[in-house]
């Protein structure tokens, strides 16, 4: 049972300045005044009162909670404002009381005192947050169910250092911030209240009042739920009960090399991969993408789902990429537990779930982290530091103890209280550098003079140490466009401890080549062979995301010089090259399939084009890609080994061929692959390619298979490797390159 401390003085009176500061909501230790109290006799049994503030209250009375409403001890009151106090009898052991208040308009309420309970937020729980170390801090701060006393309410706890008061308001209080001021933990910055009565469920936020003496709402940074857009209130959520089903995933993916592993990434904004025709709004929820959108995406052989706007976000339009509830999963798609349950139903099919994770920049949302208690808490207050020019955002201020574990528990949040197995931590470039879009004299020198944000490169480290330590086997994958070394460096090593980076370069290259008709690309073959030159110096993903399919830049296919035929014949060029690059691989959603038009953040996609076969084909491509990549080790297994690839011809810039073997390394992981692209339209008859072995080489993919919608000009099966060689290697094959084809082939 827990036991409120017991308080002794000698002066049982309030002051003048006690009681205005009480009824003007403006005491920073409410419970100080309020509440239960005892005051110490000589040799005799204590004296215990009541106080409580009650506006609007015209009578308040108080009885102990094993006694009967009609035995309410009538307390006197002491001001206007709706103070009152009076003696209650001694009593051992001590049990919560209730309060029977009469109301101007007549209504009477009988209720538990907040004031009667005690903080319990631990002295140490306070001292690591303040050094930025508690790495479970969402347990503490924000609204939590619980029991106190056996009675059952939410306990409040937020960090505003600057607040000259913080007040919890919400309908259980009629929003009245007089009702519910909370309790100053010394100088921590912590305000903390436990409330009987308000439950999972419950609206509320936050009233601040600002050292300038101005007041704003504010929700909750350690929220657990919001309700939908366009309302912003926090929810109360309880989280605890979820039986989960995975633990055999998660010792698999503890236990397994992600560098070793396929990872096949399908990229999806669930409020417009599908839609539900007549609901408003009409987002799929967790239960229905967990019946069609796990089901399609194995069927399409891709091994992780990656999430975009998971978290709570109050614009449709910013893709889940400007929040306003970190720890809150987004209401657009249901509860906590409904993501819980979908993450379950993902790892039992065998489907890793990554998300997007946001720490560079929040948006400036009156409701939100900006200026949170009146001051530039959460952000710099220097413009050249906190203010993100080109999204019109704020930057987090990674060098102060407790946003950086606001931060880096943040992911451990996420990866740990709802199992997803991997963050893409966005916009990672506007972090490592102080001078990332501004101009000169738009920006603040490091303490060395330099550009590097030295605060967020420190914050990173410590975000990826702890998500290893404390996370075993998540993925953490870097947005990161920069030339910035030991992105995936471990951080003992001086990296920064990504699991991978994407691979911007590879992208933007190869993208650019693929857009050029073919008379021009013997002219920048570099674009398709430069990538060999540094696909080593880091772990990467290669991504063609969200970010290539809007805003102008047109769906992938449709980047495709020619007519359509040539179009889909160099899409499929395309994906068999990124397939057979070294790194793992990530499509957005509607690329799989061929849709002709540019991604719509508000329409589902256009999945009326798979009953056209040609497209049907595509999706038939993709798929049998995918399978492909994911069943072979010469693949997936030697991303991070040179010894992995070695070129076979790489010097045909004229005709535009290139070719290359991928090959397994360590143990008996069979024949290498030869890979072999012609990115013209033009056939190469009796094109050789040099091999290592003699043999039967046998075609596993042509991307220029008439069930893919190609010509078919290569049909046949397999081919013999017969001397001369070729390519300074003793044997050769004889080929027929298909136009704008791709063929990987492995020795039988």
């Amino acid at each position: 049972m827990a036991t409120p401390r017991k308080r002794r003085s000698s002066r049982p009176r309030l002051t003048a300045a006690e009681v205005e500061s009480i009824v003007s909501a403006r005491h920073r230790e409410p419970r100080s005044v309020l509440g239960y109290h005892e005051v110490a006799r000589e040799d005799e049994q204590p004296v215990c009162f009541v106080r409580v503030l009650e506006p609007d209250a015209t009578e308040v009375a108080v009885f102990w909670e094993d006694e009967a409403p009609a035995a309410a001890r009538p307390l006197k009151r002491q001001h206007p404002a709706g103070l009152f106090e009076g003696r209650v009898p001694y009593r051992r052991p001590l049990l919560p009381y209730r309060l029977r208040i009469r109301y101007r308009d007549g209504h009477e309420l009988i209720k538990h005192d907040p004031y009667f309970f005690a903080p319990q937020l631990s002295d140490y729980d306070l001292h690591l947050f303040g050094e930025g170390t508690h790495h479970r801090i969402w347990a503490k701060l924000g609204a939590h169910p619980t029991v106190r006393a056996g009675l059952p309410g939410t306990r409040f706890a937020v960090w505003a250092p600057n607040a000259a008061r913080v007040s919890v308001v919400g309908p259980f209080n009629l929003w009245d911030g007089r009702k519910h001021t909370m309790h100053a933990r010394a100088s921590s910055g912590v305000w903390e209240l436990f409330i009987p009565g308000v439950g999972a469920g419950s609206r509320y936020k936050y009233e601040i009042r600002t050292a300038s003496g101005a007041t704003q709402l504010k929700s909750d940074p350690y929220g657990l739920a919001m309700e939908l857009r366009p309302g912003n209130c926090s929810v109360v959520a309880d989280l605890e009960g979820y039986e989960w089903h995975d633990a055999d995933w998660l010792a698999a993916r503890r236990a397994t090399d992600p560098r070793r592993r396929p990872i096949s990434v399908y990229e999806v904004h669930l409020g417009s991969w599908r839609q539900v025709p007549g609901r408003e709004p009409p987002f799929m929820n967790w239960h229905e993408a967990a019946e069609q959108l796990i089901p399609y995406a194995l069927s399409m052989g891709y091994t992780h789902l990656e999430l975009m706007g998971v978290a709570e976000h109050p614009y449709d339009g910013s893709w889940g990429y400007q929040v306003a509830g970190y720890y809150a999963p987004t209401s657009r798609f249901g509860s906590p537990d409904a993501l819980r349950a979908f993450v379950d139903r993902c790892h039992a099919a065998g489907l890793g779930v990554l998300m997007d994770w946001v720490p560079a920049h929040f948006p400036k949302d009156a409701h939100g982290l900006v200026e949170f208690d009146g001051s530039a808490l959460y952000e710099h207050a220097d413009p050249r530091q906190g203010e993100h020019m080109d999204w019109g955002t704020k930057i987090f201020n990674f060098g102060r103890n407790e946003v950086r574990n606001f931060l880096v528990a943040n992911a451990l949040y996420w990866l740990n209280e709802f199992h997803i197995d991997g963050l893409r931590v966005d916009a990672v470039a506007s972090m490592l550098y102080l001078d990332y879009s501004r101009a000169p004299g738009e920006w603040v020198p490091n303490r060395f003079g330099g550009r590097e944000n030295l605060e967020a490169i420190e914050f990173l480290r410590h975000l990826n140490w702890a998500v290893g330590e404390y996370a075993p086997g998540a993925m953490m994958i870097a947005e990161e466009s920069t030339a910035f070394g030991g992105v995936t460096q471990p951080t003992h090593l001086g990296g920064l401890g990504f699991t991978f980076k994407w691979n911007m370069g590879w992208m933007n290259d190869t993208l650019r080549y693929f857009a050029l008709d073919p008379v021009y690309r013997s002219h920048e073959h570099r674009l398709v062979t430069f990538s060999f030159m540094y696909a080593w110096s880091e772990r990467f993903m290669l991504p063609i995301s969200h970010d290539e399919v809007v805003h102008g830049k047109r769906a992938l296919i449709d980047k495709m010089p020619g007519d359509e035929w040539q179009k889909r014949a160099n899409y499929r060029l395309l994906l068999a090259y990124m397939t057979a690059h070294p790194g793992k691989k990530l499509l957005f959603m509607g690329s799989e399939f061929g849709q002709w038009h540019e991604w719509r953040d508000g329409e589902a996609l256009d999945w009326g084009l798979l009953e056209n076969p040609r497209h049907r084909a595509l999706s038939d491509f993709n798929r049998d890609l995918n399978r492909l990549y994911r069943d072979s080790v010469q693949l997936h297994g030697s991303d991070a080994d040179p010894e992995g690839f070695q070129w076979i011809d790489l010097h045909n810039a004229a005709q535009s061929v290139f070719a290359f073997e991928r090959r397994a390394t360590g143990g008996d992981a069979g024949a290498p692959f030869v890979c072999v692209f012609n990115a013209t339209p033009v056939p190469r008859d009796d094109y050789w390619i040099g091999v290592d072995a003699p043999g039967r080489y046998c075609k596993l993919l042509d991307s220029d298979d008439p069930r893919y919608g190609g010509s078919g000009y290569s049909p046949a099966g397999e081919v013999e490797a017969a001397e001369p060689g070729a390519h300074g290697r003793q044997w050769s094959l004889r080929l027929a390159l298909p136009p704008l084809g791709a063929l990987i082939l492995r020795r039988a």
